[in-house]
């Protein structure tokens, strides 16, 4: 892969972005203030998407910037600090041992995705909510409609998320009226005792948490999976062997493995709120901008060696997949506890997991914003 400069591409809806796909340039895109979220849903913006989906709302904290960007993100970002996220390292270990003993205990073959991928991130984000009580199901319909590219009808997907935002609004008054210990209610207490984050946004702030505490995780882990199983089973063993051997892992395979295909968005989006220049281009104020991150991670000036090759080195230089800047990635340290976990716990107790039908024969779950098996058939 050879990252260009910016060139003018266009999206879906016919609307003209210039994508950017190198290293820096997408790490200016992400931490440039003069490229914001908030001017995508401006009166005067153009078309981006032409599907509806939880991340096109203007009340999400993907929308907003500046102060009242940081206003939302301060409810909730001292739960996803690395310090934070550490002390829950003990706990979720639990999870995963007792996952993948129900796992060996199963019937061959098995499927990892529902036995493994789907569960974990979904225990951990329901403990660290309040939500045990919740229904899986329910829970499962309605992240696919959010995040859906082609998968539903727009009638359906806003359907399916006017039904979780009543969830979430239910949640939040329950909470405001019996508060517990839980992320949902230390966030209603800090939106009231600010006084100027809305209703909404708290709504919204809530099953934005819950989808992206699990969605993106299942399919980093279950891709990771697809690609070990499959491609390097001396890298499965050798994860066996330590947290810290499987946490560089766990770095080099979400720089690696993409979360999704960019014939749905070729990039996490911005709009120019002026002009500035991007890698020599111009960038004429009013434009869309497509930061292309998996193109960024693979910048063969920043990355000269492939990420298979160096599996369990870290990145010398920091990936992108988390995003940079203001809109960094929440649960990013969560989600590295989570995967380092998983994979090093599954590889030592089950050295002999292998996948049961070829690669090319996987049911991939299809027309969502991010792309992982449906199923995952394994026997050991």
């Amino acid at each position: 892969m050879d990252p260009a400069p910016p060139t003018l591409t266009e999206l879906r809806t016919g609307t003209p972005a210039y994508l950017v796909r190198r290293h820096a340039d997408v790490r200016q895109v992400l931490t440039d203030p003069r490229l914001d979220r908030s001017g995508l849903f401006a009166p005067d913006a153009p078309p981006l998407t032409p599907y509806p989906n939880l991340l096109d709302s203007p009340d999400t904290i993907l929308s907003v910037d500046g102060v009242e960007h940081q206003r939302l993100r301060r409810t909730v970002q001292r739960a996803f600090t690395p310090r934070a996220i550490e002390r829950w390292r003990p706990w979720v270990a639990s999870v995963v041992e007792d996952l993948v003993s129900r796992l060996s205990d199963a019937e061959q073959p098995a499927d990892l995705v529902a036995l493994l991928a789907r569960p974990l991130p979904v225990a951990v984000i329901s403990r660290l909510m309040g939500l045990e009580d919740v229904d899986l199901k329910r829970l499962a319909y309605w992240s696919d409609h959010a995040l859906s590219a082609s998968a539903y009808t727009p009638a359906q997907v806003q359907e399916a998320i006017l039904d979780f935002a009543g969830f979430g609004a239910a949640l939040v008054a329950k909470r405001r009226a019996d508060p517990g210990d839980d992320l949902v209610s230390s966030l209603v207490l800090a939106a009231d005792q600010d006084g100027e984050v809305t209703q909404d946004q708290i709504v919204m702030l809530v099953i934005g948490l819950v989808v992206a505490g699990h969605e993106t995780t299942m399919t980093s882990l279950s891709n990771a999976l697809v690609y070990l199983l499959s491609e390097d089973r001396a890298a499965w063993q050798a994860l066996a062997g330590d947290e810290q051997r499987a946490g560089a892992a766990t770095e080099q395979l979400l720089r690696g493995i993409p979360l999704g295909e960019n014939d749905v968005l070729p990039g996490t989006l911005r709009r120019a709120r002026e002009d500035v220049e991007i890698g020599g281009v111009l960038i004429p104020a009013g434009s869309v901008v497509a930061a292309d991150t998996f193109a960024a991670n693979h910048d063969p000036e920043v990355f000269p060696t492939s990420w298979r090759e160096q599996l369990f080195e870290p990145p010398g230089t920091p990936h992108l997949t988390f995003g940079a800047g203001p809109h960094h990635c929440l649960g990013a340290w969560l989600a590295r506890l989570e995967l380092e976990l998983a994979l090093h716990r599954l590889a030592r107790r089950l050295p002999g997991l292998r996948l049961t039908v070829p690669v090319e024969e996987i049911d991939w779950r299809r027309g969502l914003m991010t792309r992982c098996p449906q199923t995952l058939p394994a026997a050991w």
